[in-house]
């Protein structure tokens, strides 16, 4: 169990590391004019993100569940690659990306990096990290409520983005297929 308890610590790190990043990237926004959108199911992100992060923790604890090499190991495959495609979300969008909706007027739509290929290639990431990192200790209970929740959460938040961005940007919507780029 303390590899994995080491994991989560990471994540968590990790987690703090991005909200910095957001920190910075929301002033930064802000003084150039950002819009915020969505802002009343931010908090329900956050806690929904946090009580991953405790749920990976509790259940392998308190329901005893035990290490199964086969899905553990393809799990921990799953979340690196999760955690590569969002860092690489993080660095093609640069000071624009955000844990919140936050349109800068004026700037363009970004089609670089993962947005050549799809719309919101960062929920993609969370979608599969939700899964699979509870996973990697068979944490299969934490799975299925945080992908089921995140799933009718990130109904809201891509609903939202694509308002955001059509609103910032008119084309947006006639412009880009459903699923090519995202900003």
């Amino acid at each position: 169990m303390g590899p994995y308890l080491l994991l989560i610590g990471l994540v968590a790190v990790e987690r703090l590391a991005e909200l910095a990043t957001a920190r910075r990237n929301t002033r930064w926004s802000l003084s150039r004019g950002a819009v915020e959108y969505g802002r009343g199911h931010y908090p329900a992100m956050v806690a929904l993100h946090t009580a991953l992060l405790v749920g990976c923790v509790a259940e392998p604890l308190l329901a005893d569940r035990p290490f199964l090499p086969a899905l553990g190991w393809t799990a921990l495959a799953l979340v690196i690659a999760a955690q590569g495609l969002r860092w690489w979300c993080i660095a093609t969008l640069g000071r624009r990306w955000n844990t919140r909706v936050l349109v800068v007027p004026g700037l363009p739509l970004v089609a670089a990096g993962p947005y050549r290929l799809l719309r919101h290639p960062n929920y993609v990431a969370v979608v599969v990290e939700g899964a699979a990192l509870p996973l990697v200790h068979t944490a299969w209970v934490t799975a299925a409520a945080f992908t089921l929740l995140n799933l009718l959460l990130l109904g809201v938040r891509i609903r939202c983005e694509e308002d955001a961005l059509a609103h910032a940007a008119p084309v947006y919507r006639s412009a880009v297929p459903a699923e090519g780029p995202a900003r």
